[in-house]
């Protein structure tokens, strides 16, 4: 089978590699249908993550081709949602709703053989990993499966995001970052109840339309001290209640912390990347920070009614699809923010 090789920094290459196959009797073989490429997965590809050579890909929907002997909640045919991680569901941090600290858990293309930009991926434990969008295991319909691909990660990163933060009713929110993931957070804070919603992210005309599409109120394209400024303008000096931190750069860290008001919190979901924390501006501040790696299996029944119903549509931060064939332009194209995120068409 085809699956998507990291190379080095800024390579990614198709490479035959051999056939998913099921090893163990808890896992099953998913043929995939759809993958995404993560932010994360950027930073492998500029040389910040996973040595090389290692698969890559995180987020993937399809169907599963066989089962385990031990697999009872899916069945060949079911078409299922597959988080970021993969996790047993059993053990005492999967029973506290945090699968991505599994302790028979891992992560794909690095503790698993298989990855999810590939035409398939043998799925350790399965009955903790897997979900099926429908009860009965059937293809939901073509307009909604971007969105439920989110729920592997993207849209269940956010939602963490503005979670974590504890947004109340008539709260203001400023998002930091204009990538998939500050989207997702946005979506997710106006779904919390969020009044007021500020993304600060780059220059590009583009994503400020997403953005307002996505429910903020106002876009700032300024970064550091000018945005934290601007913030300050628009709040009339109070400053957020919440900020959701969603690029993990040491700067966007910083300028969280200095737009967040007393008593307030960042929550962060962006993999962090040189960040140092001043420690004394939040004790006198009594800011709380918040946030880390998503468990995004425990979120997937959560949103899963709302996206069936379309009442979110978390799909649209897919800005343009490719093929599996096209793997490497879509790298080039996300690295070089041509396009938000990429959507792979697999099958």
């Amino acid at each position: 089978m085809k699956a998507t090789v990291y190379k080095g920094e800024r390579r990614v290459e198709l490479e035959e590699v051999p056939d998913a196959a099921i090893a163990k009797c808890s896992d099953a073989v998913v043929d995939i249908e759809y993958a995404g490429v993560c932010g994360s997965d950027l930073w492998t590809y500029r040389g910040q993550g996973a040595s090389a050579p290692s698969r890559i890909g995180h987020e993937f929907v399809g169907t599963v081709r066989e089962v385990g002997s031990e697999v009872s909640s899916v069945k060949p045919g079911d078409w299922v949602i597959v988080p970021f991680r993969y996790s047993d569901g059993v053990c005492r941090y999967c029973r506290k709703g945090l699968e991505t600290s599994c302790i028979h858990g891992g992560f794909w293309g690095r503790e698993s053989v298989d990855a999810g930009q590939g035409e398939a991926a043998c799925v350790p434990y399965a009955d903790g990993t897997l979900v099926k969008a429908l009860p009965d295991g059937s293809r939901p319909d073509e307009d909604v499966i971007a969105s439920l691909l989110t729920l592997s990660d993207v849209f269940t990163t956010g939602y963490h995001a503005a979670t974590c933060s504890r947004i109340r009713s008539g709260d203001t929110v400023v998002v930091v970052g204009d990538g998939a993931v500050g989207l997702c957070a946005i979506m997710a804070a106006r779904l919390l109840g969020a009044s007021h919603i500020i993304n600060a992210g780059g220059s590009h005309e583009d994503r400020h339309l997403l953005a307002k599409a996505c429910g903020a109120d106002e876009v700032i394209s300024t970064r550091g001290d000018d945005a934290v400024k601007a913030v300050e303008t628009l709040t009339s000096g109070h400053m957020s209640d919440e900020v959701l931190e969603c690029v993990g750069s040491a700067q966007s860290f910083s300028t969280a912390i200095s737009m967040c008001a007393p008593g307030g919190s960042v929550s962060y979901v962006g993999l962090p990347h040189g960040v140092e924390i001043d420690v004394k501006s939040l004790f006198y501040n009594n800011i709380t920070v918040t946030g880390g790696m998503s468990p995004a299996h425990h979120y997937i029944a959560r949103l899963l009614p709302q996206v069936l119903d379309r009442s979110i549509n978390p799909g649209l931060v897919y800005t343009k699809e490719y093929r599996l064939k096209d793997i490497a332009t879509a790298y080039e194209d996300m690295d070089n923010r041509r396009t938000i995120k990429p959507l792979i068409k697999v099958g």
